[in-house]
């Protein structure tokens, strides 16, 4: 029985995110790589392409979705040895808040299914004001960045609590 309680807690929980938000159709999602599992607002888009972490050249996935003008997305790549992780989370952090021209006002390490640093920083972008919230993170010699980015007042912080803490990286 305590099993069916959790089963019908959670529906219960999600049938109440869904009245508050018709905009949000939060659906699991799960790259074919498996490197993450996530709850996403709408239907997800996802590519890879090479990126340079401040002179780290690897492949990183994107998978992302939008509601409203805030993209909620998920990075993440593999590193070739362990030594690079903590460059490539940091040149990530600089480059996601460069993006913005963006200021940090919070950095802190958040705990988690992996230990994360959450970042929040204001910027604009073509005359927008932006927010980014996003946390860092690596398990093993990969790494994520897990970013929700859009106009401060689109932003609810529900929205980013779910996305965040539905996020488990893959074994």
């Amino acid at each position: 029985m305590p099993n069916s309680r959790r089963v019908f807690s959670a529906l219960l929980l999600c049938a109440a995110l869904a009245a508050c938000s018709p905009d949000y159709n939060w659906r699991q999602v799960q790259p074919a790589d498996a490197s993450f599992v996530a709850l996403f607002p709408a239907k997800t888009a996802s590519h890879t392409q090479q990126v340079n972490l401040d002179g780290i050249r690897t492949d990183m996935a994107m998978t992302a979705a939008e509601v409203n003008g805030v993209m909620f997305a998920i990075g993440s790549a593999s590193l070739s040895s362990p030594a690079l992780v903590q460059p490539a989370l940091a040149a990530m952090k600089t480059a996601m808040v460069k993006n913005i021209g963006g200021a940090i006002s919070s950095d802190k390490a958040v705990a988690g299914p992996l230990p994360l640093n959450e970042v929040v920083a204001d910027g604009s972008r073509n005359g927008r004001p932006l927010r980014l919230t996003a946390r860092f993170g690596a398990r093993g010699q990969r790494v994520y960045q897990v970013v929700v980015i859009g106009a401060p007042q689109d932003v609810p912080a529900e929205a980013v609590t779910t996305f965040f803490d539905s996020f488990k990286p893959g074994s």
